[in-house]
């Protein structure tokens, strides 16, 4: 991980969402370093999916300055979609594609050149194990394979950071625990910024945590130090 002195990968100052009178992101305040792995945790409705949306150039903040690599969202938007590999709870994978059929034309449109798209597929279906499935049609998949291919299609540009909104939902222990030492793995060469609202899963996977509750940002703090957090999840809400 790079020293904490270096930009931040992220940064949200002041960043507020509001549809009419209610205010989903409340001044938001937010670093996270480059080569971390970051965890949004709260509650469902606490506003950590309407940041990811966000930072991903889905929704447009209604006030304060959110910047991606250096790249404002609003002023800069495609640069920095350019550095994002997205991928939401729910990603729509189309079924009647195959696997490898489905990579490529994400990477083409996420402006892989022509030539390198193979090379990128084949490096992404390796990351996530992919090699036995890219000639199976997606609706042919198990709910763990959609889920590995659902991340390949955010991986297969290289993306310096990568935004997962909660990627073990719905998954088995077991793939649970594969999924956990995929982010782990990618920890470094990438930017992990991922939601949550599972503390066990956070406290295995993430290196630092954001409270979100109702919009509001309840405090940050590395995993490693005391106490656990249930316990410090109960202090402050």
């Amino acid at each position: 991980m790079n020293d904490s002195a270096d930009p931040p990968a992220i940064r949200a100052e002041g960043v507020s969402k509001r549809y009419g009178s209610f205010t989903a992101v409340d001044r938001l305040d937010l670093d996270v370093r480059r080569g971390e792995v970051f965890c949004l945790l709260g509650p469902n409705g606490s506003g950590k999916t309407t940041f990811l949306r966000m930072l991903a150039g889905y929704l447009s903040p209604s006030a304060g300055i959110l910047t991606v690599a250096g790249h404002d969202i609003v002023r800069d938007g495609l640069a920095a979609k350019r550095k994002i590999g997205y991928a939401p709870e729910s990603v729509p994978l189309y079924g009647h594609m195959r696997v490898g059929e489905f990579l490529r034309f994400m990477a083409r449109l996420r402006q892989v050149p022509a030539d390198a798209a193979g090379a990128a597929v084949r490096r992404a279906a390796e990351l996530l194990a992919l090699g036995d499935v890219l000639m199976k049609p997606i609706r042919a998949l198990s709910r763990g394979y959609r889920q590995r291919t659902a991340l390949a299609q955010a991986l297969v540009h290289d993306p310096e950071i990568l935004i997962l909104d909660e990627p073990t939902n719905g998954l088995d222990p077991r793939q649970i625990m594969e999924t956990r030492a995929l982010i782990r793995s990618l920890a470094g060469n990438h930017t992990i910024l991922m939601s949550s609202h599972i503390l066990s899963e956070v406290e295995k996977t993430a290196d630092r945590a954001a409270l979100l509750l109702e919009g509001k940002l309840l405090g940050v703090r590395p995993i490693a130090e005391g106490p656990d957090l249930e316990t410090w999840f109960l202090s402050v809400t």
